[in-house]
């Protein structure tokens, strides 16, 4: 990502920009509101319709022996996730060359990274979400420290293999990947305004295989399936499911 210059550019204020408001009578307002309600109700539906065929997409196997060194040293991509089946990783700008540095990382990434919610819940879904950059791991663990992000797994990347080879040497992005015991196949890829969308529990899930694992999905024949709600809990209360499984 291009280092960025000058000071940021902030909203002017509401009273300034607000325009002239439409005011109608409450049955004319909820008469609009349903009309859009079918369009949102449509669109969610695209979506899922979209997703469906996500989980679909072929895979393609790569080799696991990418280095990555994090807090409790180095390891491979098999590695990064943590004994699941699952895996997403999040290409971070974290570097002397990228804007804020050393103290802070790019801002676009650290938004993102801010938007991310707790990785328990994914853990839950045999999915973990790990994020890679260029910074050394003692200058990761100041910037996790800072911003409040040490519920999150950052590893540092002693080299620009993989970001090379999973196209995101020149721009944050995030690649999926499923294993099945020590073979790991890249399944989904997407970077720019496709990130924008991404961060949720549900929106990660969406990603990924295998998906949200609940029986509305349409998804191939034998991959796990239950019940929504029901595998849902506070994010320290999922017990061993959320821990680094081998």
């Amino acid at each position: 990502m291009a280092k960025k210059e000058g000071p940021a550019i902030l909203a002017p204020s509401m009273t300034e920009t607000i325009g002239t408001l439409h005011v109608v009578a409450l049955a004319d307002w909820q008469r609009a509101r349903d009309e859009l309600l079918s369009e949102e109700k449509a669109m969610m539906k695209a979506r899922d319709d979209l997703a469906a065929k996500r989980r679909r997409l072929p895979v393609t196997e790569v080799s696991p022996d990418y280095r990555f060194v994090g807090v409790e040293g180095e390891t491979d991509l098999l590695g990064l996730f943590e004994g699941r089946t699952q895996l997403i990783v999040y290409r971070f700008f974290y570097a002397p060359d990228v804007e804020n540095w050393p103290d802070g990382a790019c801002s676009g990434c650290s938004l993102f990274t801010d938007m991310v919610g707790h990785p328990a819940h994914l853990a839950a879904r045999d999915t973990t979400l790990a994020f890679v950059t260029a910074a050394p791991i003692d200058r990761i663990e100041t910037l996790l420290k800072r911003m409040g992000w040490e519920h999150l797994t950052f590893y540092s990347l002693p080299d620009d293999s993989f970001s090379r080879d999973f196209d995101v040497e020149e721009m944050f992005g995030l690649n999926v990947f499923i294993r099945k015991g020590e073979r790991v196949f890249r399944t989904y890829f997407m970077n720019g305004r496709g990130v924008e969308e991404i961060g949720p529990v549900w929106s990660f899930l969406d990603i990924t295989p295998l998906g949200r694992q609940e029986n509305w999905q349409d998804v191939p024949a034998g991959r796990p399936q239950g019940e929504p709600y029901k595998w849902w809990r506070l994010h320290d209360s999922y017990g061993a499911v959320a821990e680094p499984r081998s």
